[in-house]
């Protein structure tokens, strides 16, 4: 299955994280406990479309649209409409 941003996922999406595509953000991220190979589940996202929160390594995590859209995720679920 092709990888897609994190960004790019609806409600109840799960995948596992891949690679970054900023080496700044990256950082930042990995701090946060986002590791490739962690799985990830999109609890949820807010009204307007942004932040987001995931599920990653057994806690939650709130992410702006531009921080997570550096994340790329193997998807485990397909895509919600």
């Amino acid at each position: 299955m092709a990888l897609k941003r994190l960004s790019e996922l609806g409600t109840g999406n799960t995948g596992t994280i891949e690679q970054f595509d900023d080496n700044d953000a990256k950082i930042k991220l990995m701090e946060m406990g986002c590791i490739p190979g962690e799985l990830i589940v999109v609890e949820a996202i807010a009204p307007m479309g942004d932040p987001m929160a995931i599920q990653i390594a057994g806690y939650s995590l709130s992410l702006r649209k531009t921080e997570a859209s550096h994340i790329w995720v193997r998807l485990s679920t397909p895509l919600s409409a």
